[in-house]
């Protein structure tokens, strides 16, 4: 076999500690782990795993634990953190104080925030994560997230976001951030295309994500499923924030966003939905029915005043539930193993003694599921 067609591999081994997050929970002793061409072969004590490889890491001393999983983020966000006039609103008027900041990003700035965002997940244990940008000024593309994402070398799970309902139509965002939609469908198609990669173990994968129902029509909710199911891939959006985002819905289109989701065709297993701290007992039912996933963002849920996310009544309805540090600009930074402990004490605060370890298990087990993917 050539040199060039030949798997690389890698062995970690000796770890004090080596934590699985498997089904049965193993922690191994002096653990280690054999990953051939990016894909884990063997987990199980040291002294029974291959003892060449291309690369070998001797974990002596170190606990070893999954990578974890990021199922929500705005990494242009990076370039605006702890912004002044938007210390202390709440959701809509956290927004409202921003757009107009944000509609001076470049192509450049959005590179930088990127592997920016990136450093600082890789730093706190986050190996996957995916990214919804759904603004778009001054030329600026979801290429350029990519790009910046391959030079960093990270799982990426790019979300193309949008926004089409400026406030001339009843929408939050202000109309010079605003696309026609016929523009979002064409370009979500062109980056599926050039960019989708749907094999296992993937490191790149598309995702078609209009930004929430306070920002784009129902038409084009019903074709971004409608695209994002011919081609196959995953669908994402903001639902159920805060009361406001449930006053929005009520008054617009006469339903909670549990069934707003529902009458446009946005669950199932393909689809998660970001926050969720208000979803009702119904749509906490539905998502359990359907497969339809969430990403629990505490601390941004915190900062906004949003309220508790009912993680605890979802995961116990089965529905599956990643973590997700949302954008620096509602959480002024960006740790998952931090978003992890967040997650445990306001569940605690919300609804009394929780076990750690079903935490954990929400930054690196359930975020598969939550995204639409199969565990990998």
């Amino acid at each position: 076999m050539s040199s060039s067609t030949r798997k690389k591999t890698l062995l970690v081994k000796n770890a004090a500690l080596l934590v699985t997050m498997d089904g049965e929970r193993r922690e191994i002793k002096h653990g280690g782990l054999f990953i051939e061409d990016n894909l884990i072969k063997q987990v199980g004590p040291s002294d029974t795993l291959p003892q060449q490889a291309d690369v070998i890491l001797d974990m002596a001393g170190k606990v070893v634990i999954p990578g974890l999983v990021n199922t929500h983020h705005h990494m242009y966000q990076s370039l605006t953190r702890v912004v002044p006039a938007a210390q202390d609103g709440e959701l809509f008027n956290w927004l409202t104080n921003l757009y107009p900041i944000w509609a001076r990003l470049t192509p450049e700035m959005i590179a930088v925030s990127t592997q920016t965002a990136m450093a600082e997940l890789i730093l706190s244990g986050c190996t996957t994560s995916s990214d919804h940008l759904y603004i778009y000024p001054n030329g600026c593309k979801l290429d350029d997230s990519i790009h910046a994402a391959a030079e960093i070398g990270m799982r990426f799970h790019a979300a193309r976001g949008s926004m089409s309902v400026g406030q001339s139509q009843g929408g939050l965002p202000p109309d010079a951030v605003v696309e026609k939609e016929a523009d979002i469908l064409k370009e979500s198609q062109r980056l599926i295309e050039e960019y989708h990669d749907a094999s296992h173990g993937a490191m790149r994968r598309i995702v078609v994500a209009p930004c929430s129902p306070f920002s784009v029509s129902r038409d084009l909710m019903r074709e971004a499923a409608v695209l994002a199911r011919q081609y196959g891939v995953s669908l994402h959006t903001h639902l159920a924030e805060n009361v406001n985002d449930i006053a929005y819905s009520r008054e617009k289109f006469g339903m909670t966003p549990a069934e707003y989701a529902e009458d446009l065709g946005w669950v199932g297993h393909d689809v998660w939905h970001a926050h969720c701290v208000q979803l009702d007992q119904h749509g906490i039912e539905l998502f359990a029915r359907t497969g339809t996933g969430v990403a629990h963002c505490p601390c941004s849920n915190m900062r906004l005043a949003s309220g508790i996310a009912p993680v605890r009544k979802m995961r116990d309805h089965g529905v599956p539930v990643g973590l997700g540090v949302d954008g620096s600009a509602s959480n002024d930074g960006a740790s998952m193993i931090g978003e992890v402990r967040q997650a445990l004490l306001l569940q605690r605060v919300g609804f009394g003694p929780r076990r750690h370890d079903r935490t954990r298990s929400t930054g690196n087990r359930h975020p598969g599921r939550c995204q639409g993917a199969q565990p990998q």
